[in-house]
């Protein structure tokens, strides 16, 4: 199989794409690869699937290319047979959206709307695209289902992924494009980003600064290892999405539809406190962190919780990797890329 793999250079796209060459699959990549964080990281996480496209002998290209350009994208399109995508490029962070909203509407709905259109015009058999736990906004009842509403959004960036899952149910309805979107919770592990609370943590206790603890580490993560979360997308990019013969437009369900459309999250479905998680990195590190303890931030939700049954019923996985043990793998992988 010929499948895009979108934000190839980004942290999930780079190990889903890694994946996917190492099973024999063809691989299609495109990544502007721009400057959100240090595109050093990028260019090496580029140069590993080079070097697994040469071991394996699976078919591997890259475009360098912006998915808001809409020429850029119908020409990848037309020069590749591509069967299916999976669609990992995004803005993504809930502070950043606070800054610089405009590059999310770039992003996230200008290049998904690109997208859309290249997979319906050339026939695409199955696009799974990401989608954030962040989506559950002010939702307090726990654990999140994708059966319950999501319309109360905290940030603007959890606006754009939702956004992205109606974009979706109108192309499943209309042109019946079957997609796959997937809320993931709390991705962390090796080759993980730069902003993310894992890689600054780490940072900081080894150069023996402060970390700035938000809400005094009382909210709880439903913390996903990367391992995980790449096996869930793509056994659900491998079951092609099909309508819900039960669904009722009268007690409409949100996850399914009578289009080939459905909605999944990915957790781990055991949530850890800030706090716990902060003790995890210190005991990997050997190492005490200096704690600033703050409020809460702006746009934050104090808790996050999957119900991730859905997934497991459809697909037969569900993510379990302990957060020490995925901690510890980050650590040991940091050390080693840094060497620290």
């Amino acid at each position: 199989m010929n499948i895009l793999v979108t934000g190839n250079a980004g942290f999930i796209g780079f190990h889903t794409a890694k994946r996917l060459l190492e099973r024999g699959d063809g691989v299609v990549g495109i990544d502007t690869v721009n400057d959100y964080y240090d595109p050093a990281i990028k260019e090496a996480r580029l140069e590993i699937l080079e070097e697994t496209a040469r071991r394996t002998g699976s078919p591997y290209v890259f475009y360098r290319e912006n998915l808001a350009d809409r020429a850029a994208v119908e020409r990848c399109f037309s020069e590749q047979r591509i069967d299916r995508v999976i669609n990992l490029a995004a803005q993504a962070g809930v502070r950043y959206s606070l800054e610089n909203p405009h590059a999310y509407v770039e992003s996230n709905i200008v290049a998904f709307t690109n997208l859309l259109e290249a997979c319906r015009h050339h026939r695409v058999e199955h696009l799974t695209y990401a989608s954030t736990s962040s989506v559950y906004g002010a939702n307090t009842n726990m654990p999140f289902s994708e059966h319950r509403g999501v319309d109360h959004p905290l940030q603007f960036y959890a606006a754009t992924k939702r956004a992205n899952e109606l974009m979706a149910h109108s192309y499943s309805h209309l042109y019946r494009l079957p997609t796959t979107g997937l809320r993931f919770f709390t991705v962390y592990g090796p080759w993980g980003r730069p902003d993310m609370a894992l890689f600054l943590f780490t940072k900081a206790i080894l150069a023996g600064e402060p970390i700035q603890v938000f809400n005094h580490g009382h909210h709880t993560r439903d913390f996903t290892y990367i391992d995980d979360i790449v096996e869930g997308v793509i056994r659900a990019s491998d079951q092609v999405a099909a309508p819900n013969p039960e669904w009722s437009s009268d007690t409409p369900d949100p996850a399914t539809s009578n289009a080939p459309f459905r909605l999944f999250n990915i957790g781990n479905n055991d949530p850890v406190k800030l706090s716990a998680y902060i003790e995890a990195i210190e005991e990997a590190l050997g190492k005490q962190a200096i704690k600033e303890l703050l409020p809460l931030q702006l746009g934050d939700v104090p808790d996050t919780y999957a119900d991730s049954s859905e997934l497991e019923r459809a697909v037969g996985y569900k993510p379990a990797t302990p957060v020490k043990e995925g901690v510890a793998n980050f650590v040991a992988w940091y050390r080693e890329y840094y060497n620290v």
